[in-house]
């Protein structure tokens, strides 16, 4: 197949990659326990169903937008080379109209099916991640990744937003989560992708300020997320389940950031990364299961 009839007819598969069904499915998750958490009783069908639909079309428009931008980015690291835009599968064109199509399809969804306010914060967050943070945060601080983690964080605030209409100590303490969970889950990739972020040009902080720093930053994070993941049993947002469960997950993601601080294993940024992703799905899941079958003194 010729360069020029791959750009000519993309298989769907490209434009599914696009949208980055993984991360998607992972905001998804917590969009879905964020309008769990926020109600005692089951949330109405429709809501549950196109409430998701709507935010997850919402982030697979700029999940689309952020492979548009960092094509040039993507076609110099291993991880990135192949995917669809780099390897001129999809023309940057017609995945910007898709991304149009995708977000002004959910934004429907979210206004037809939620409510005012949910829609535009799902839109803020669409503009967060896509234009401040892929185009601009990104290349122009270290600190690109706690800033622009707060788009990141959006979805379980979303999701009660979609049940409620209204915001909340609770929902804003989810996004306090996941905004505290950011800078050592990526740090931690960035620290085993250190050489491809440096041939790219992209100022992450093993780059700039060096591992060591990076690995002192990422053990402090973690002691902060820690706290900060004990808050919903202080507020009584939740109870003993929830409390025995952030202990013991935020006590094991203290190991393995205080193994990479200490430099003991050699792929111990790896694993820091890998148990990052299942730290937080398991604190959701236990912030879930918590709400639906609480335990008291």
């Amino acid at each position: 197949m010729t360069p020029s009839h791959a750009l000519a007819q993309p298989l769907w598969r490209d434009y599914l990659e696009l949208t980055k069904p993984k991360v998607v499915l992972l905001m998804l998750i917590t969009s879905l326990i964020g309008m769990l958490l926020a109600t005692p009783a089951w949330v109405p069908w429709p809501v549950l169903l196109f409430g998701n639909l709507g935010i997850g079309l919402c982030a697979a428009g700029a999940a689309v937008v952020n492979h548009v931008v960092d094509r040039r980015i993507d076609a110099l690291m291993a991880r990135t080379h192949k995917r669809p835009i780099a390897e001129g599968r999809v023309a940057p064109t017609a995945a910007l109209v898709f991304a149009l199509l995708l977000a002004l399809a959910g934004q429907s969804v979210l206004l037809a099916f939620t409510n005012p306010l949910c829609a535009w914060l799902t839109l803020a967050s669409l503009l967060g991640y896509a234009v401040i943070y892929t185009g601009f945060l990104k290349r122009a601080t270290p600190q690109n990744i706690v800033i622009g983690g707060l788009a990141g964080a959006a979805p379980p605030l979303l999701g009660w937003v979609a049940v409620t209409g209204q915001l909340g100590a609770e929902p804003l303490l989810l996004v306090l989560i996941i905004f505290t969970w950011t800078p050592p889950h990526f740090w931690a990739l960035a620290i085993h992708r250190k050489l491809e972020y440096a041939k790219a040009d992209i100022p992450m902080l093993p780059v700039t300020h060096g591992e060591a720093y990076t690995k002192l930053h990422i053990l402090l994070y973690t002691f902060a997320l820690l706290a900060v993941s004990l808050l919903p049993f202080v507020i009584r947002m939740s109870g003993l389940v929830y409390l025995v469960c952030a202990l013991v997950l935020g006590l094991r993601f203290l190991h393995w950031a205080w193994v990479l601080y200490r430099g003991a294993q050699p792929h111990a940024a790896i694993a820091t990364f890998k148990y990052s992703i299942w730290y937080l799905f398991l604190l959701f899941i236990a912030l879930l299961v918590d709400h639906y079958l609480p335990l008291t003194l």
